[in-house]
């Protein structure tokens, strides 16, 4: 008896919060991205086309109708496309971002520069000095440097 009770709530919520996957969605086809960082909002629920994310589970892109989720950005390149196919590109150096049902993707980032706004020769320059520190005796001093590391050499890769 307790059993059958069991499986009928079973199937009533099987079909009550069946996912689809984002074809098979009905609603609007653009994506509202809320991008903010600590003293600047740069997107409030502007339309857009996609969004590449560097997670720390890989790259991701995000289109319409998305499953929600949560993951943490690595630093790395966000990619914005809009609606008119146009790009945008920031360095983040971390963060979180939030998928939620409604189309809507909120990204709050440490920092966002664009690409064009770094010097590759003042990054080799500082990924030589951070490395130097990461081989010190001092744990902390060690430690501080293999963070500041991982963001360099990822900064690197899109300094132009």
């Amino acid at each position: 008896m307790l059993r059958q009770s069991f499986r009928q709530v079973a199937k009533q919520s099987i079909t009550a919060v069946r996912r689809s996957y984002a074809t098979e969605a009905a609603s609007s086809d653009a994506l509202k991205l809320s991008l903010a960082l600590p003293f600047q909002t740069l997107y409030a629920d502007s339309e857009v086309q996609q969004v590449n994310l560097p997670s720390v589970n890989g790259d991701l892109g995000i289109l319409a109708n998305h499953i929600p989720i949560v993951e943490q950005l690595r630093p790395g390149l966000l990619e914005i496309i809009t609606k008119g196919g146009e790009t945008e590109q920031y360095f983040v150096s971390g963060g979180l971002a939030m998928v939620q049902p409604g189309n809507k993707l909120t990204i709050s980032a440490i920092e966002a520069f664009k690409p064009d706004q770094f010097d590759p020769s003042a990054v080799k320059t500082l990924i030589a000095d951070a490395q130097k520190r990461a081989e010190s005796g001092d744990e902390k001093v060690a430690a501080e440097a293999n963070i500041e590391l991982e963001v360099l050499e990822a900064l690197q890769h899109v300094a132009k």
